[in-house]
């Protein structure tokens, strides 16, 4: 497989760019390169999608600061055209407000809201939800199957909203394109603009017998299971995207995308907490443990560990177990397992204790060395 080119390159921009520039050259770029313009090339095509996945990761902050930092291992998980999958009318739907109306019907394609043929191509919703990690399930990765309502593509007329083919007319007012264009005279001369179709919706036909389970909508509501796999390290907040498995369009478009919405439970394995990619434990030592040192176990994961502590041990020690944290989302590693000493001093003593520690109050061993 070929190496991925840098994106600022693919662009033509530099890595100070504004987000103008950024637009303005992804413009140009997608112009270039666009099937209309090149049909049949596939070198043209593949250079098109590669545009796109450029300005999809740097017009957008996150994902371009995170680019600026890790280059394309840091894209791994983040979805979108860097997860890859999308298709040709994905790229057409996702930045069809760049173009506007600006080329009219030579380039009809470009947008997203419209197939080749000058109809309106419909995208589904997006649908987002929360899951809840322990950090054992973000230690080592899991795999999550949730259920839910979605809108699917109806049963009975496969989503074409229509009892049968031969009940769906092509629309008389706009003659099929879903689009009407309009010639104004202005100050400036003759104006033409184009706007979906207000008798089809943009859709260039027309249903006269409807589907009665979808009532001409192409589209119920009902119950679906996905399972997905959450890598390894996700932290709070991240947001994975499963592309395809939001709702279901209208006339079999492009379906939305599950946002899933990364949450983590509160520290429960045996008190660990997590800190970027590092665990932090609190170890509570007695007195003659620290003095003395011992081994003790400590919490891990899903087991124990048995570490040595020294001899003289001092309250806020940090014995550090490295690689034994979190792994890094995008491979980089793992963070440390760090033990933070504490020595416990008791506040009530019987008279025996107190006796003993009378003893070493004028114990060379015990006075604070400098």
């Amino acid at each position: 497989m070929a190496e991925k080119r840098d994106y600022y390159e693919v662009l033509g921009v530099d890595k100070g760019a504004s987000a103008e520039d950024i637009k303005k050259a992804y413009r140009k770029k997608a112009i270039q390169y666009h099937p209309d313009k090149n049909p049949g090339d596939k070198e043209a095509e593949e250079k098109f999608k590669e545009a796109a996945e450029a300005y999809d990761v740097l017009s957008d902050p996150q994902k371009r600061a995170r680019y600026d930092q890790f280059g394309h291992a840091g894209m791994s998980g983040q979805g979108g055209f860097s997860g890859g999958g999308f298709s040709m009318e994905d790229i057409f739907s996702q930045f069809g407000d760049i173009f506007g109306g600006a080329f009219g019907g030579a380039f009809s394609g470009f947008g997203g809201s419209r197939s080749s043929g000058g109809r309106r191509v419909a995208r589904g919703t997006d649908i987002r939800i929360k899951v809840k990690l322990s950090l054992a399930e973000v230690m080592k990765g899991v795999e999550k199957t949730v259920k839910i309502n979605k809108m699917v593509t109806c049963p009975d007329c496969h989503g074409r909203g229509a009892v049968s083919e031969a009940d769906i007319k092509t629309c008389d007012h706009c003659h099929g394109t879903g689009v009407v264009t309009k010639i104004a005279n202005t100050i400036l001369g003759q104006m033409q603009t184009s706007s979906p179709c207000p008798y089809c919706g943009g859709e260039g036909k027309k249903i006269t017998n409807p589907c009665r389970k979808c009532s001409g909508s192409g589209l119920v509501k009902s119950a679906e299971e996905i399972t997905f796999k959450i890598p390894a390290g996700v932290q709070e907040g991240m947001q994975l995207t499963i592309q395809g498995k939001g709702n279901a369009a209208r006339n079999n478009g492009v379906p939305g995308n599950l946002l899933v919405v990364i949450e983590e439970e509160g520290p429960k394995e045996g008190g660990l907490q997590r800190d970027g990619n590092d665990l932090i434990y609190n170890l509570n030592l007695s007195i003659p443990d620290a003095v003395l040192g011992c081994s003790v176990e400590i919490p891990y994961i899903d087991s124990k560990l048995k570490i040595k502590v020294d001899p003289g041990t001092q309250p806020g020690k940090i014995l550090k177990l490295r690689g034994k944290g979190i792994p890094d989302v995008n491979g980089y590693g793992s963070g440390d397992y760090l033990i933070y000493v504490q020595v416990y001093v008791p506040k009530k003593l019987d008279r025996k204790e107190k006796e003993i520690m009378e003893s070493w109050r004028d114990s060379s061993s015990f006075k604070p060395k400098s």
